[in-house]
């Protein structure tokens, strides 16, 4: 079992950076792949960043490829997302997900641990 707590979220004006952060419990973090989504007020949750257990392999969703990176931090538990030049279509519920997982390849995995989700949001 994994539990996941998610921190950082904000409101931040656009163009403005935030970072999030991603707490895991338990012993076999470092086998673990990582991952971000997102959900907006009347959206369905999408896929925002992944990164394998070794922190070797990324992969970004095309609207944020160039402005968001996924990194870890495995002395840490800790999973982070940076996100920089922030638009008003970036807010939505930021959510971390894990999934044991001890492979380079991350895109298309599915996750079976969730966080609670913290709120980012941008003004314009």
């Amino acid at each position: 079992q994994v539990q996941l707590v998610e921190s950082g979220g904000g409101l931040v004006q656009a163009g403005g950076s935030l970072r999030l952060s991603c707490a895991a419990s338990g012993r076999t973090f470092r086998s673990y792949a990582m991952g971000w989504f997102r959900q907006a007020p009347g959206k369905e949750r999408e896929f925002v960043a992944a990164i394998s257990w070794s922190g070797n392999s990324t992969y970004y969703a095309d609207s944020v490829k160039g402005r968001f990176t996924i990194s870890r931090d495995n002395a840490k538990n800790t999973v982070y997302l940076q996100m920089n030049s922030l638009k008003p279509e970036d807010s939505a519920v930021y959510y971390c997900a894990a999934v044991s997982h001890p492979f380079e390849v991350v895109r298309g995995v599915k996750y079976d641990y969730w966080g609670q989700g913290t709120q980012v949001t941008v003004s314009s």
